[in-house]
């Protein structure tokens, strides 16, 4: 059993468009990679723009991120980790 804990960094970015969404996912990305590889955080993206939940997915798993959709109340949740789970 690991006693690694997860964290979870919100980024509430609702009312943003894109290219704003996938800018703003990219920098907290890059800000946080060390801790993103490393397992020990997981970035949560809320969104109501659709189109993010297309070109965020893609940009960060191009850049070897894991990465899944969710559909919430107010819009979405796009959930990045460390590793694409290969």
């Amino acid at each position: 059993m690991a006693d690694a804990t997860v964290e979870t960094m919100e980024f509430d970015i609702r009312g943003q468009i894109c290219p704003s969404t996938l800018l703003t996912a990219l920098r907290a990305v890059n800000q946080h990679r060390e801790r993103l590889r490393g397992g020990s955080l997981r970035l949560s993206i809320l969104t109501d723009n659709r189109a993010a939940t297309n070109t965020i997915p893609e940009a960060v798993r191009n850049m070897g991120y894991g990465v899944s959709v969710s559909r919430t109340g107010t819009g979405y949740c796009i959930a990045i980790e460390g590793d694409m789970g290969g």
